[in-house]
């Protein structure tokens, strides 16, 4: 599958990404200097990659995460995994594990300071079950809550305390709660998506998303038992969590797709509203939900299972109506995720399907890098259409073009931030 222009496109974008700016544009031009999403510790991964691989200079990855760095981060409750001192921990653990030991020190005095971060925000989780109370999106998701920093600490000490804290807590969010006088999910938040009141989920809703649902829990539990860490009714929760999927999955001539999110109505009904096909993206949709339910059935051992949502996936990614409704070329919804998704999966599927998802990667490839372009000029017109950041912008997709690429898995962690590895 090797590509030397997607990889010379990579590179353009990274020469057009050498030098930091610390008032990198957030959406609607707010300043993102915290931001793992649009700020400099976003685009310090993509130098950290390139270096880890041998195909950048260090100096350029330092450079980035010294502009992050270079004034004090938010801590404590106003951070999250995607902002503030978390995020800059993320990519500084990165780069530690391949810069000789750099920023180990740094990197321990933020842990310190996340795992008291944790410790807080857990003692909080369980009152709020404890009093039968429904969980804000804020509490849980990979994003802003406990899963996105458990994704940190899995990958950092898999076995540690923070993680099997984490984890008892996901089980317990698996766990069913009375409210009103209806059963509803553990997970069901009393907002709409965007984690406040909205009159179109006046009784709340049931999310299934990777950014903010439970399909980012389903990915973490998957992924601790793969690195062999469980916690009591570790499985059961990850069936829970399937057996939701399942009742929501809908059949169509497409394939299997999954919906955004459960409404009440839906729930008291048992029947999906009508819509249109949707993107199926990393943050909502078919594809990260397909990779989160791969690594389940990897970690239950259910072949069958995995086969299904592999060919889920294959399904998604080869469907012109789906494709159409995908919209920009980023790593969230856009089909540099969709690529990366797709050799991520590749990696862990069964043999009758690792080469049907190899084979839909091209044809995404082609949508981010049309063949025949100069590399300089499509490096330029992804900076210049995406903007510079790493989950919706340039950095993103620079990332993602570089693993077909170079027929390897990235050297560093870099998606770890996003549970599918």
């Amino acid at each position: 599958m090797t590509d030397p222009i997607t990889l010379k496109v990579a590179e353009a974008v990274a020469d057009l990404l050498a030098d930091p700016a610390t008032d990198l544009p957030g959406p609607n031009g707010a300043p993102s200097r915290q931001h793992l999403a649009y700020g400099p510790t976003g685009l310090a991964l993509l130098h950290i990659e390139r270096a880890a691989a041998g195909l950048g200079p260090w100096h350029r990855a330092h450079d980035w995460l010294n502009a992050a760095a270079q004034s004090p981060l938010t801590s404590g409750s106003d951070s999250h995994p995607f902002y503030g001192a978390p995020a800059l921990a993320h990519a500084m653990a990165c780069a530690a594990d391949h810069s000789a030991g750099a920023y180990q020190r740094a990197l321990s005095l933020i842990e310190s300071q996340l795992a008291m971060d944790i410790r807080r925000r857990l003692d909080a989780a369980h009152r709020r079950i404890d009093a039968g109370h429904l969980p804000q999106l804020a509490e849980f998701d990979t994003i802003r809550g406990l899963t996105g920093y458990g994704a940190h600490f899995l990958r950092r000490d898999p076995a540690g305390a923070e993680v099997r804290a984490i984890l008892d807590y996901c089980v317990r969010l698996t766990q069913p709660v009375t409210h009103n006088g209806e059963i509803l999910p553990g997970w069901w938040t009393p907002t709409g998506p965007s984690g406040r009141a909205d009159s179109r989920f006046p009784d709340g809703h049931g999310n299934t998303g990777m950014a903010h649902g439970i399909g980012g829990v389903l990915a973490l539990l998957a992924l601790a038992a793969h690195r062999g860490t469980t916690v009591g009714d570790h499985h059961e929760a990850l069936r829970t969590i399937l057996a939701w999927l399942d009742r929501w999955q809908e059949e169509t001539n497409r394939g299997p797709i999954w919906p955004y999110w459960i409404t009440r109505d839906e729930l008291r009904t048992g029947l999906l509203e009508p819509s249109v096909p949707g993107r199926p993206s990393w943050c909502y949709g078919t594809a990260g939900l397909a990779r989160a339910q791969q690594l389940a059935a990897l970690a239950l051992g259910d072949t069958g299972r995995q086969v299904e949502a592999e060919n889920a996936l294959v399904a998604a990614l080869t469907d012109p109506a789906q494709l159409k409704a995908t919209t920009d070329n980023g790593l969230c919804h856009g089909f540099a995720g969709l690529a990366h998704i797709a050799a991520r999966t590749a990696e862990d599927a069964h043999p009758s399907t690792a080469g049907l998802l190899r084979a839909a990667i091209p044809a995404l490839l082609t949508l981010l890098c049309k063949p025949g372009t100069d590399p300089d000029d499509a490096a330029t017109a992804i900076v210049n259409e995406a903007g510079h950041g790493f989950l919706n912008g340039a950095a993103g997709i620079a990332l993602a073009l570089m693993v077909p690429a170079t027929e390897a898995p990235p050297r560093t962690s870099w998606d770890a931030c996003l549970l599918i590895a």
